[in-house]
């Protein structure tokens, strides 16, 4: 009589397997929400900052009053679902869940474009802000209040 061989894998196999699977996830869980993090601030810089183009053409043609009346400025901002707040007077009400970037009620040369994290962004952006801000000459910087390891090329404390 032959004896059957063994199948399968032992307790002992299978508890290294998951003391593996257990160590990378420790690693790869903070990385992953370290870069979506870091993502939504670069995606809230680059949908703030598409309204400098429309501030840039109001200041330049003299429409320093925002709003969607004849002869006001309306940047044009769309509801975003990682931002909290905004305008109301910029491009009517934004849906439920989402904000806009703040715009002041009256441009002026130093004009400033607001965005404070909220919604869905990540639970470490919840409050902060991103800043656009422009200078006399025309020129515009970016500041955040985010954490160091959040913050995008090109934007400051």
């Amino acid at each position: 009589m032959k004896a059957q061989a063994q199948k399968g894998f032992t307790l002992i196999e299978l508890m290294i397997v998951v003391a593996i699977i257990g160590i990378l996830a420790a690693i790869a869980i903070p990385q992953y929400q370290t870069y979506t993090a870091k993502s939504q601030v670069s995606r809230v810089m680059s949908e703030s900052g598409q309204l400098r183009t429309a501030i840039e053409a109001c200041i330049n043609d003299g429409r320093l009053t925002v709003g969607d009346g004849p002869g006001e400025c309306d940047p044009g901002a769309t509801g975003s679902n990682l931002l909290t707040g905004g305008n109301s007077q910029v491009s009517g009400t934004p849906a439920t869940g989402t904000g806009t970037p703040t715009v002041p009620g009256t441009l002026t040369t130093t004009s400033t474009i607001e965005a404070e994290f909220g919604n869905n962004a990540a639970a470490a952006l919840t409050g902060a802000t991103l800043t656009w801000t422009r200078t006399a000459d025309g020129s515009w910087t970016c500041a955040t209040d985010v954490e160091d390891n959040f913050k995008p090329a090109g934007c400051t404390n």
